[in-house]
């Protein structure tokens, strides 16, 4: 793994390295990942920009300065001006030379960092997939068969592949944190007006804020010490402020409001993520209305106008230039009225007041970043509706004026990663920093998975709990479709087994809910795709493959059995397993 932003400059100030050294190390870093996914980038400086730029920064150090972010290479999202490269916003026909560059990257210039090129995103910044965009869709770098994440696709897989250890994105409904949290990284999103925003793309003006990725909160910390604080020529840039944050009690969505979208890994990892918080504070579950509420405002009121404000003239001048998706969207803002607008401002400042009031009572939310993941096809075959769930925990923090910070929180069996949330009142961050230390130290996560260099095979784990089993008769049906061998573990002690009557050869019937239940001996398997649905194909009924929770608390597929497979069934779940069934019977 790469080495920390916080490691390089402290190596590159006491001369133990050179900038020089960094900025060929990184790239080799790129054009090695060239090979893989060239997409993530629009523009790139070249060997000769960088190098010089490395040297200039060498200068300094000799010269007797002590630079925070000396040496340092990074990436940026393409909605941030860089002077000497194009902006394009991911719209070539949108595409300017930038007088100067933004305040954020003056301030890293200044600090010593290295800008390695502009990363892709969603076209505008509008949308959460990754996958809007006429340079190429940046995919997950665990597992390239499902979206990185958006809008700040490509700046996310700069940092998630080792090629730079810190990337800029932006936030305005959860593009900082949604790319970090598949991708195993810190997406840390400032309060708005923090970190400056003159010089940046506009996508929703009043709430947009720059973000960085990471692999740890030290790097996140210390990019927040260089970018934080007033830029006067900016109207929306604030003095630095910073509110203490003791973590007592930590709020949480009602467990009926909370949307996981079918996937239960995501589900059962956010519980365990929970556990670990307890451990810290008090865990309070919330109605989480008024805050869902808010977020409607953002692409179903009349913030979406905002969008269209910042994009007028290409919809006007050029529209068949805007993806199509994107421009669906943002067109929607031309019917919304000043009334209506005026309207959600009051409503608004309404929702604002009741958050107020609620950290009256809390001291920090926990959220699932987002609910689940989606494959880059499944975007493809609903864009605008499978966008909108990922947004369902991010789009009301900026209209709040909230900080968070997304952290890791497990790896799903697809090896892309799931991650909560830390939610504070505006002035937080540096707070929210110390809980998220607090928290990563309980969870003690595994490293992320390794990087899919050469295309993830999806596969699916199978409970068995019969007929299958090892050196039983059926168990070919698994070795003749490679399957491997997971783990011999138990059921959850919710189930039912039972002996069918007259099944050939003899099967069991495994039954969730049933008063009495217990756990039972299942072995896992893990098999392709294509191969499990060969498997389902051939289950017969009254068996089907449906989900078994196993007794750590996952989920895998597995046999479960309908009612009529009971009909005339021997009850066995006393012996707590097929194999000793048969061992009794013999």
């Amino acid at each position: 793994m790469i080495e920390p932003a916080a490691h390089i400059a402290a190596a590159v100030n006491a001369r133990e390295t050179t900038a020089v050294t960094q900025a060929e190390a990184a790239l080799a870093r790129i054009a090695a990942y060239d090979a893989i996914q060239p997409q993530i980038w629009i523009s790139r400086a070249s060997n000769e920009q960088v190098l010089a730029a490395a040297r200039a920064v060498d200068a300094r150090i000799a010269a007797g300065e002590t630079l925070p972010l000396a040496g340092v290479p990074y990436a940026v999202k393409d909605n941030i001006d860089v002077e000497g490269f194009e902006t394009t916003a991911a719209c070539p026909a949108f595409a300017y030379q930038p007088e100067a560059s933004a305040t954020v990257t003056q301030r890293l210039a200044a600090a010593g960092a290295i800008c390695m090129g502009k990363t892709n995103l969603d076209q505008f910044a509008t949308g959460l997939v990754g996958v809007r965009s006429p340079y190429g869709i940046p995919r997950n770098a665990f597992n390239r068969a499902y979206v990185s994440g958006g809008s700040s696709s490509g700046s996310a897989i700069a940092v998630a592949a080792g090629l730079v250890p810190i990337a800029l994105g932006t936030d305005t409904a959860g593009s900082g944190r949604v790319p970090a949290a598949f991708n195993h990284l810190i997406g840390f999103k400032p309060t708005k007006g923090r970190w400056p925003t003159r010089g940046v793309v506009p996508a929703c003006r009043s709430v947009d804020c720059v973000t960085v990725f990471a692999h740890d909160t030290t790097d996140a910390a210390l990019l927040d010490g260089v970018l934080a604080g007033l830029d006067p020529a900016d109207p929306w840039s604030k003095p630095l402020a910073d509110r203490s944050l003791t973590p007592r009690k930590i709020g949480v969505p009602l467990r009926r409001q909370r949307q996981f979208f079918g996937d239960a890994e995501s589900e059962y990892l956010y519980d365990r993520a929970l556990d670990h918080l307890a451990t810290l504070a008090q865990i309070v579950e919330i109605d989480i209305a008024p805050l869902q509420e808010a977020a409607q405002l953002l692409y179903g009121g009349p913030w979406v106008a905002e969008r269209t404000a910042a994009m007028a003239q290409i919809l006007t001048e050029n529209p068949d230039a805007i993806d199509p998706t994107v421009r669906t969207v943002v067109e929607a803002g031309w019917s919304k009225t000043a009334v209506e607008a005026f309207n959600g401002v009051y409503r608004l400042a309404e929702l604002k007041r009741h958050a107020d009031l609620m950290w009256g009572e809390l001291d920090a939310l926990a959220f699932p970043t987002t609910g689940t993941t989606y494959r880059v096809a499944e975007l493809a075959a609903a864009p605008i509706a499978l966008n909108s769930n990922l947004g369902a925990y991010t789009n009301f923090v900026n209209l709040l004026d909230m900080a968070a910070l997304a952290v890791p929180a497990g790896t799903r069996h697809n090896c892309t990663g799931f991650g909560i949330t830390l939610i504070g009142p505006a002035d937080t961050d540096r707070a929210l920093l110390t809980l998220a230390d607090a928290y990563l130290a309980q969870a003690n996560l595994a490293p992320p998975p390794p990087l899919d260099l050469e295309g993830t095979m999806q596969t699916v784990k199978l409970a068995v709990v019969g007929a299958h089993l090892k050196d039983m008769p059926l168990h070919w049906q698994l070795t003749s479709r490679e399957a491997a061998f997971v783990e011999a573990t138990h059921t959850a002690p919710t189930y039912k087994l039972y002996a069918m009557a007259d099944s050939v050869p003899p099967k069991p019937a495994l039954v969730h809910g049933a008063e009495g239940g217990a756990a039972i001996a299942v072995e896992v398997y893990e098999l392709g795709v294509a191969e499990f649905g060969s498997f389902t194909v051939e289950v017969p009924a009254p068996l089907a493959i449906g989900t078994v929770t196993l007794a750590d608390g996952t989920s895998v597929k597995g046999f479960v059995a309908e009612p009529r497979a009971l009909t005339g069934a021997q009850d066995i779940t006393h012996l707590g397993g097929w194999r000793a069934y048969i061992a009794q019977k013999n």
